[in-house]
């Protein structure tokens, strides 16, 4: 059985700025990405039915037998059984969501489908990222922990609560910390580091190699993806991997993606003054869109950075290589290649983004590959209206 995870269209521009770099599968909710979901899952590898220009990079793979699955979807028990058992031909919807097809053919009739009718988190909108978090941490959690044995925690300053609810995994550090997993589990990945003074409350999830700075006070319900330092106070918000906000500042119900950077101070607002519900910008709509959340906080696309004491207002979401600096709010939307703040924008140069990108990649011995070039200047051609 050979696994394409596929892009529905319409949930690729919702979850903008996030999918400008990446499948709609390569989205991590909870401890991994949709993606390593279903190969976890299932036990295969997966590739991906994306957008032309970010192929190379996530190629296609395709045999006799495929099985093409929504990207977007989560999956759980019974979806999985229901997938599997697909007839050849057939395509399994919820409405008009096209959740599954095993080697379509025909179009769509009323006798080549099945209406799958039980419930499934679907990941369609960017809000619900940090929303669905809580819940796909805990699955996760059971999925990557069950039958294995934790290893131990041995600093005798730590104070742990509710601790076979908390997994350790291999060349973990943790020094003089706190870690309360009674209102939800804790994971600690492979030689991540927690440092002096950290507190924490899960649900949590800090990936391998991610690190959590001294003092640091996590409140729940967050993932901090592989590679991350991270520092401050941080509420219900996903960071998917390689980025930093390493100094204090607060950050809640929010999404960053990879390769971003919060200057030290950098704070977020996630609640409206007259609590209100936020309204975020929406790419389907070229507008601002009601979400329907008291609480909603920043979403930034990849390599995305601010400098020192930012501030963010609620609901505010930033693009792609966008440089955010100075005194006073930005915009609650700020473009793909925006360089400034609060007065003002320029574009920033793709010649100097590139070069900030290598300098940046480099410091942790990753390349900035040519399928990475050649997204990012797609994605510079491709928003230069939204800079004008």
């Amino acid at each position: 059985m050979n696994i394409i995870l596929f892009d529905d269209p319409a949930i690729r521009m919702a979850l903008l700025p996030f999918t400008f770099t990446r499948p709609v599968s390569g989205v991590r909710v909870g401890i991994m990405t949709i993606a390593e979901k279903w190969q976890k899952r299932l036990g295969v590898e997966v590739s991906y039915k994306t957008e032309d220009y970010l192929q190379r990079k996530f190629p296609i793979v395709s045999t006799l037998n495929n099985l093409l699955i929504n990207g977007a979807i989560c999956p759980d028990d019974l979806l999985l059984d229901t997938v599997r058992a697909l007839p050849d031909g057939y395509y399994l919807v919820n409405g008009s969501l096209l959740i599954a097809a095993r080697n379509p053919e025909d179009e769509m009739t009323a006798q080549n489908t099945i209406e799958y009718e039980n419930s499934f988190t679907i990941i369609d909108h960017t809000w619900k990222i940090f929303r669905e978090n809580a819940d796909q941490l805990k699955k996760d959690f059971k999925l990557l922990t069950q039958g294995r044995k934790s290893f131990p925690i041995k600093d005798r300053y730590t104070a742990v609560y509710n601790e076979e609810n908390i997994f350790v995994e291999e060349g973990v550090t943790i020094l003089a910390a706190v870690l309360n997993a009674e209102s939800g589990p804790i994971y600690l990945g492979k030689n991540s580091v927690v440092q002096e003074g950290v507190v924490i409350r899960g649900s949590f999830a800090l990936c391998d190699n991610a690190q959590v700075n001294m003092g640091a006070k996590i409140r729940g319900d967050t993932t901090i993806g592989p590679y991350c330092k991270i520092g401050g106070e941080v509420s219900n918000s996903v960071i998917f991997g390689n980025s930093n906000k390493a100094h204090d500042g607060y950050l809640g119900n929010s999404v960053l993606g990879e390769w971003c950077n919060l200057g030290a101070g950098t704070n977020t607002s996630n609640l409206k003054n007259n609590y209100d519900t936020v309204k975020l910008w929406s790419h389907v709509d070229n507008g601002f869109k009601n979400t329907g959340l008291q609480f909603c906080g920043l979403m930034m696309g990849d390599h995305s950075k601010s400098g020192i004491s930012t501030m963010f207002n609620t609901g505010t979401v930033v693009d792609v290589c966008a440089n955010i600096f100075g005194s006073g709010m930005p915009p609650n939307y700020v473009p793909s290649f925006a360089w400034g703040g609060a007065n003002g924008f320029t574009t920033y140069k793709i010649e100097k983004a590139f070069d900030t990108i290598n300098k940046v990649m480099s410091r942790r011995n990753a390349d900035f590959s040519e399928d990475d070039q050649d997204i990012l200047a797609h994605l510079f051609k491709m928003t230069l209206h939204t800079r004008v």
